[in-house]
């Protein structure tokens, strides 16, 4: 007697969910379904280069329903969670429910505000590529108000930019908007004075990039302080009060443009045992990442907290690796439950990190050697071209790249919805 394909689905088309879907694709064992809001997969660690108008949103999306096109055993459903429903087997979404044998959950995560109203509602974000997009016009209308401001100090205000958060996307922003305001500002904006122009990057800790080697934080303080960003260490946004960022120092900034950057909590998914969501809203799971408390509901990436690998006792880093990891080994495990052999625990295998800072210069740390300038921007560019899905994404992509960063001149400097600046 033929056996009845497992029903699966997946919440979430991310680096977990792709990951997960590639090892299951044709395998006729399992009926897969996919949940995303958007019909697109992206790329996350180049949001910031959306958002500073540099590459075109295309260049780091794709349809999920082409990446399905030769794989028989895999749907896609247009809609958002809203709940999980353990004992029925199913997902609730905004466009309807779907039943399962196995849930995936790979949502990822969102900013985390600390509870700071008024920074939620002024700050400008980079987790998709509507937020990105939002940037971009929010940037290209800030300059644009500022060239017809007759008044100084209101002037100044369009010309501060904050960046509050010196994680790798802080440090990459800060670049980008610094190499932008040398080399493309005095051409495109002759009306105003450029040197009057400040960008500041506040980080609450004592460093840069805490996660990476001090040989990388101290090469990013050093090129982020020659390109004049005014870098703020040991210090944090409280607020965002009268148009301006209140500092835990006691600094005001007045500024239209506070760009957030610092911290993220798990995505909430409603419905899954209280015992099983931990700290920061992140999932609880054991080895295999099964979620505490269930028996047939998964959740892998940045989503997740696991504490059975030895390596990692307090959680595995929120990089883009430990969820291609998890979602591969999880769709394995899975085909291995269906032939009754032995499913292996995770454990990751951390091929190191790396940060752009500017134009050439990068760092990175990999495991047995450090490269910092133009070795390590090239790296980057090797290493964040390779998944990005499509060839014509990955030709475009370089292409783009190369030609913008000779000319110092991209030209997609495009206000696509100016009459969206205030929503």
């Amino acid at each position: 007697m033929e056996r009845k394909p497992k029903k699966v689905v997946v919440v979430g088309g991310g680096f977990g969910g792709i990951n997960f879907l590639k090892v299951l694709a044709n395998d006729n064992r399992f009926e897969v379904t996919l949940v995303d809001k958007n019909n697109y997969h992206f790329f996350p660690p180049l949001l910031y280069q959306v958002g500073t108008a540099f590459i075109e949103p295309s260049n780091i999306s794709y349809p999920f329903r082409r990446f399905f096109q030769d794989k028989a055993n895999m749907r896609f459903h247009l809609g958002e969670l809203l709940s999980v429903n353990p004992a029925e087997n199913t997902i609730t979404t905004d466009t309807g429910t779907l039943p399962y044998d196995y849930l995936v959950v790979a949502l990822g995560t969102e900013s985390n505000y600390f509870g700071m109203e008024n920074v939620k509602n002024n700050s400008l974000t980079l987790k998709s590529i509507d937020e990105a997009t939002h940037l971009r016009n929010h940037l290209l209308l800030n300059m644009e108000d500022a060239v017809r401001e007759t008044d100084p100090a209101a002037k100044a205000r369009h010309l501060n930019i904050v960046i509050a958060g010196g994680g790798p996307t802080g440090v990459e922003v800060a670049g980008m908007l610094a190499e932008m305001g040398k080399h493309i500002a005095p051409k495109e904006y002759p009306e105003l004075d450029t040197r009057l122009q400040h960008l500041y990057l506040v980080e609450a800790g004592g460093v840069l990039l805490a996660p990476m080697s001090g040989k990388s934080q101290q090469e990013t303080y050093k090129v982020l302080k020659e390109l004049g960003v005014n870098i703020l260490l040991n210090t944090s946004v409280k607020d965002y009060v009268d148009g301006g960022v209140v500092l835990s120092d006691g600094q005001h900034i007045q500024t239209n443009t506070l760009i957030w950057t610092s911290g993220v909590v798990g995505r909430e998914v409603k419905g899954l045992p209280a015992e099983a969501v931990g700290r920061g809203r992140r999932i609880l799971v054991d080895a295999f990442n099964k979620v505490q408390g269930t028996e047939n509901i998964y959740a892998i990436g940045d989503i997740c907290f696991q504490t059975t690998d030895k390596d990692y006792p307090n959680g595995h880093p929120q990089l883009a690796q430990v969820a291609i990891q998890q979602g591969s080994l999880l769709a394995q495990n899975l085909q291995n439950s269906l032939e009754s052999k032995a499913q292996k625990p995770f454990a990751y295998n951390n091929k190191g990190s790396m940060a752009i800072i500017t134009k050439y210069k990068a760092v990175a740390d990999l495991p047995n050697a450090f490269f910092k300038g133009f070795v390590a921007w090239l790296l980057w560019l090797v290493v964040h071209i390779m998944p990005i899905a499509g060839f014509r994404n990955k030709i475009w992509l370089a292409f783009s790249w190369l030609w913008a960063f000779v000319t110092n001149d991209p030209t997609l400097r495009i206000i696509i919805r100016p009459h969206d600046k205030d929503k």
